[in-house]
């Protein structure tokens, strides 16, 4: 086998012999044992030298046989793992304790062992070490039934297969694992695997892998199925998709919100739009909570079929339902408002949502400011300023300056400074800008207040003389 050649038992000395006993590590010799040692010490693939010897003393120093798995575990994340040159020769040292007459390694050991070369990325290491486990089994599968540790340590590193790409390490892994295990293995193992499948594009794999799952009698899971759904999906199968929706519902396995954000996006790559529409309501109706995904995905599938008032109407449906997710940002609905000329929509919208408990994204806001000042409409701009910052949404500087200007520009400075006040209030820190926004729409009207905002403007740019030029 594969293990034996991998694990080289080491010849024990004679009394009467002076020869060196092999190393579990192939090819360089090993230096004479000291007199007190009772097991050969491991040598690294180099020839005897100085880092070599360091080696030697440093495993001399901290473990000394005999020892059990107990200390050998100590050792190896203790001592060896943060040690700055030794650290990679934990696998050495695994292998050579494992030829000690006295010593065998348990689910300890084999765990910590199995986790340390799946994250380190040595897996053709860790296919190395499940063949050895395979072989050389926990001691507590000496009695009538196996480690139960077992099944972990083998779903770790088969995990760490599929996500290397490395399937046929992690089939092997697998197979080694249902001769070692007592009953079926879990269920999370076969979606990692079928997972893994999907992953690299092995659809009929991934079927193949869960016809096997289903005739050992393991119960597939909502991810089991909202894995092959997806599988299906992305391979353009989606009658295939529906049929096993239909038999996951059969098997009595409830759908979750992934299960349908995939099935509607399907049904919108499909252009069916009114099944899409249909699906997230059937979803409301089964107690299934909507999620942000879902409301982008529906909204996205509308405006592409150019249906953005009914993407709007739903939004309002959801939101006097109260399933619309507090965490939903429709920013992209209302940017696609505006780029189309209906800011005026989009302000509706915003007003109708935010009555219901939803209320906008300052970069939602922002989008419909923009629009709004496009269309000449600054009394709708005011008012949204203003409800804004008495919700406590903030708009930037250049924002909140443009909506200024707007206002001055048709006479309305006393409702521009008491929008300046206001926001004052909320945190927003005027800058230059704005104090010659406020002073060029009061100069004609109110000289006294044009030089109580001058000195306000003098004190502001002191330290930036520049800024006052052009003020009048």
């Amino acid at each position: 086998m594969a293990v034996k050649r991998f694990l080289k038992p080491i010849a024990k000395p004679s009394p009467s012999s002076s020869s060196l006993p092999l190393s579990p590590i192939p090819n360089p010799p090993l230096p004479s044992p000291p007199d007190h040692s009772l097991a050969p010490l491991p040598t690294l693939t180099l020839s005897p030298n100085s880092h070599h010897h360091r080696l030697l003393h440093f495993l001399k120093a901290h473990l000394a046989p005999p020892f059990t798995p107990h200390t050998l575990l100590h050792f190896l994340k203790s001592k060896l793992h943060h040690h700055p040159t030794f650290t990679f020769y934990d696998f050495h040292i695994f292998n050579w304790a494992s030829t000690i007459d006295s010593y065998r390694h348990d689910h300890s050991t084999f765990e910590w062992m199995a986790r340390t070369l799946a994250i380190t990325n040595r897996l053709v290491e860790l296919r190395a070490l499940l063949q050895f486990i395979a072989s050389n089994p926990c001691p507590c599968s000496d009695g009538i039934f196996s480690c139960s540790r077992t099944e972990p340590i083998f779903q770790f590193a088969i995990n760490a297969f599929c996500k290397a790409r490395k399937l046929d390490d992690a089939v092997f892994a697998f197979e080694c694992m249902r001769r070692l295990i007592d009953g079926r293995p879990n269920v999370v193992i076969y979606n990692c695997l079928i997972h893994g499948f999907v992953k690299c594009g092995r659809h009929d794999k991934a079927l193949e892998f869960y016809d096997k799952m289903i005739r050992d009698r393991v119960k597939p899971d909502v991810f089991t199925f909202n894995i092959l759904i997806s599988s299906y999906c992305r391979n353009s199968q989606f009658r295939l998709a529906l049929e096993l929706f239909k038999e996951m519902r059969d098997r009595g396995c409830n759908p979750n919100v992934v299960t349908f954000n995939t099935l509607i996006k399907g049904l919108f790559r499909e252009r069916k739009i009114e099944e899409g529409v249909g699906m997230a309501y059937e979803m409301i109706e089964l107690g299934c909570q909507l999620s942000s995904v879902t409301c982008e995905i529906l909204v996205d599938g509308l405006s592409k079929e150019g249906q953005i008032l009914q993407a709007c109407e739903i939004l309002v449906d959801l939101s006097n339902k109260r399933v619309l997710p507090n965490e939903y940002d429709y920013f992209v609905l209302v940017d696609t408002l505006c780029g189309k000329g209906n800011a005026v929509r989009a302000l509706e919208l915003i007003y109708e949502l935010w009555n219901k408990g939803n209320p906008p994204s300052l970069i939602a806001c922002t989008i419909l400011i923009d629009g709004l000042r496009s269309l000449r409409r600054t009394e709708e701009a005011l008012r949204l300023s203003q409800k804004m910052l008495e919700e406590g949404i903030v708009p930037d500087i250049v924002t909140f300056n443009s909506v200024l200007q707007d206002i001055c520009s048709v006479q309305r400075t006393e409702d521009a400074n008491k929008l300046r006040l206001l926001a004052s209030r909320k945190g927003l820190k005027p800058d230059g800008m704005t104090y010659r926004i406020m002073v060029s729409g009061q100069m004609e009207d109110d000289h006294l207040f044009c030089i109580k905002i001058m000195c306000k403007l003098t004190l502001k740019v002191t330290e930036n003389p520049n800024d006052i030029g052009g003020c009048c």
